[in-house]
């Protein structure tokens, strides 16, 4: 039986939507499956409200989903902390906040929620306690792929929905029409969502070029810049439709979070970016390439290397070598067409472990679950690893 309580979740919208996206999928998982109270502390909810349409901009309160939405600015004043207080991804809390949380004759759990990685320090380091100035112990929780972390973001049913629109042939043709694309037949559909990136024209060469037709969706985000250089327009906006040789482009609009997650289970490919879309990428089912934000010093190599050690354990040599090629390519900018030539000779092979992988981490349980677990722990004195 699930312990009531209220929550704060502290959220600092950046331009990439990765914080927003992950921190709003679980305010509304605690909230529905867990019948938990929970507040989501939104500094930019004109941004927000491209994730959540209906956000009014405007409104310093506002319930959407289940869950109380409210502006993050000085409109925390006054509000009694809740009983489990999460700053999420290190966004640093009020500084008058935490002095309440200080003063409370309750006692408050105050959780860091970190960005995901799969480094092997990860396991060791997640749920540490770290005591503050103030006399608060707040600790560190880690999602994470492995037994030991927090887990990923996954919805209770998620699993099931998934599975049953890939099953059913015409659920993917209604949802593709929703969108203004009728899939051709025979077509490999690949789906586009990145940074800005190099390795965009070459790899839209190779496609152009393919002996089979392909279909690339291509939501409206950073990357639209390198699509349309390599088409040679000025500008692409939602509904533009672009033909060069067997590749077919369609720039599709910015999609709702559940939108999203259709996209991905409609595609046979997923090129995706950050940690929101690299996370339902792979609750998909499909092969995907992750390009992951560039870090100074190219310490993003570090999470991204250590992703495919654990992703790649248990598949055919052969093919592990063509993904991480691929994966490899697609992040240093270069080498991305012969990359994903070799790719495709293993298209069945990547398939099937992609669905591996998929079952293997829903056997790690979820995030929103592992910190239920961790409060109930906390609760009873008892530190557990969740």
């Amino acid at each position: 039986m699930s312990i009531k309580a209220r929550w704060d979740i502290f959220c600092v919208v950046v331009d990439n939507f990765g914080d927003i996206g992950v921190t709003w999928r679980l305010a509304r998982q605690l909230s529905v499956e867990h019948g938990q109270h929970v507040r989501l502390w939104v500094d930019d909810l004109e941004t927000f409200a491209q994730l959540c349409p209906g956000t009014l901009a405007t409104a310093d309160q506002q319930w959407h989903e289940g869950v109380e939405v409210r502006h993050w600015c000085e409109n925390w004043r006054g509000a009694e902390p809740a009983d489990v207080v999460i700053e999420a991804f290190a966004c640093q809390l009020p500084t008058d906040y935490i002095a309440a949380m200080a003063e409370s004759d309750r006692r408050i759990l105050w959780l860091n929620l970190e960005y995901l990685s799969a480094e092997d320090w990860v396991v060791g380091c997640h749920a540490l306690p770290s005591m503050q100035p103030d006399g608060l112990q707040k600790y560190f929780f880690f999602p994470g792929f492995e037994q030991g972390t927090g887990g990923l973001i996954r919805e209770g049913d998620l699993i099931a929905r998934r599975e049953a629109f890939q099953r059913d042939p015409h659920l993917r043709e209604a949802f593709l029409q929703s969108l203004d694309v009728d899939p051709l037949p025979g077509a490999c559909l690949l789906s586009l969502f990145a940074y800005e990136n190099d390795a965009v024209s070459e790899w839209l060469d190779t496609l152009a070029a393919g002996a089979r037709p392909t279909q690339l969706l291509v939501p409206v985000g950073r990357v639209l810049g390198d699509v349309a250089r390599w088409l040679g327009v000025a500008r692409l906006q939602a509904g533009d439709r672009h033909s060069r040789g067997a590749l077919q482009i369609a720039v599709l609009p910015f999609v709702t979070q559940n939108q999203y997650d259709m996209l991905l289970w409609s595609c046979d490919f997923n090129a995706v970016r950050g940690e929101e879309s690299f996370i339902r990428a792979q609750w998909a089912g499909r092969p995907l390439v992750w390009h992951i934000y560039p870090q100074e010093e190219g310490a993003h190599w570090d999470k991204l290397n250590a992703f495919l050690e654990l992703y790649l354990r248990d598949l055919d040599p052969a093919a592990a070598n063509a993904l991480r090629a691929f994966w490899r390519a697609w992040n240093e900018g270069v080498g991305s067409g012969a990359a994903w030539a070799g790719l495709l000779e293993h298209e069945v092979a990547l398939r099937e472990h992609a669905e591996r992988w998929t079952h293997r981490q829903v056997a790690n349980g979820d995030l929103a679950g592992k910190l239920m677990l961790f409060h109930a722990d906390w609760l009873g004195a008892t530190p557990g690893q969740p």
